[in-house]
Parts: C-alpha cells; structure tokens; sequence
C-alpha cells in the first residue's frame, strides 16, 4: 500500500487528535516499563512475547499500547517512537519526497527531514510555511 502523502495543513489537522493518542501512549508506557521493573529478575525478557510470557498480566497494557500506534498509522502517519514521542508525515518539499516531523508537545508542526535522515536530520521548515502560534 503506498503511503499517504500529506500537505503540512493537512498533518497540521492531525495534530490534536495525536495529542491525545500520544498522551495516552506514553501513559502506558511508563505503566508497563513499572510493571516490567518490578519483574526485572526474569532474565531473557525482551520482546514482547518475552513480557508476556512472563507476565501474561501485562496484555491488556500491550494491546492497549498497539491499539494507540495502530490509531496513529491508520491516519496515514509513520510512528517512530514513543519516548520523544515522534510521529513522521510523508510530504513533498520541492519535488522530492521528505518527511514532515512532528513531536509530541510541539502545537504545529515546524520541521521537516529527509527520508533516510531520521530524527537527527531534523530541519526547521521555512518561517513562512510554519503557522503561528495559537
């Protein structure tokens, strides 16, 4: 399936709804890094299964953490990590293809990076193509 590309409007609109998702998101993650904490005596505890496995418990907090990023790429955005809590946009700037840059906190989005550049890549759009503040 190809992936949606957005105008910087259009990622801007998804904004509070990301919030939300985000917020949420990171609320289970730091339940479920506590619970894991708590059980850091397992040894070999690193995937998913693995947790589960020693902590079948924990399963409504998984599916409950996959439900938020399946909510965020069923948006037509890339999630690319909660602790920063990043959320990438495939747009255009100039003909090729980039992706515009969100991060959880941020109120509009004002970066942009290249396809292979990643988070340390990032770019501040041009002052004219950020909207202002609320």
């Amino acid at each position: 399936m190809a992936l949606r590309r957005f105008t910087l409007a259009e990622a801007n609109a998804l904004i509070p709804r990301l919030e939300m998702v985000m917020e949420r998101l990171q609320r289970t993650a730091r339940a479920l890094r506590a619970a894991l904490q708590d059980s850091s005596d397992q040894p070999g505890v690193s995937t998913t299964a693995d947790v589960l496995r020693v902590r079948p418990d924990l399963a409504p907090t998984v599916r409950e953490m996959e439900r938020a990023v399946t909510e965020i790429e069923e948006l037509g955005a890339q999630f690319k990590g909660v602790d920063l809590g990043l959320v990438d946009f495939l747009a255009e700037i100039d003909g090729r293809p980039v992706l515009l840059c969100w991060q959880y906190g941020e109120k509009a989005i004002g970066f942009w990076h290249g396809i292979d550049d990643g988070f340390a890549g990032r770019r501040a759009l041009p002052a004219a193509d950020v909207p202002p503040l609320q």
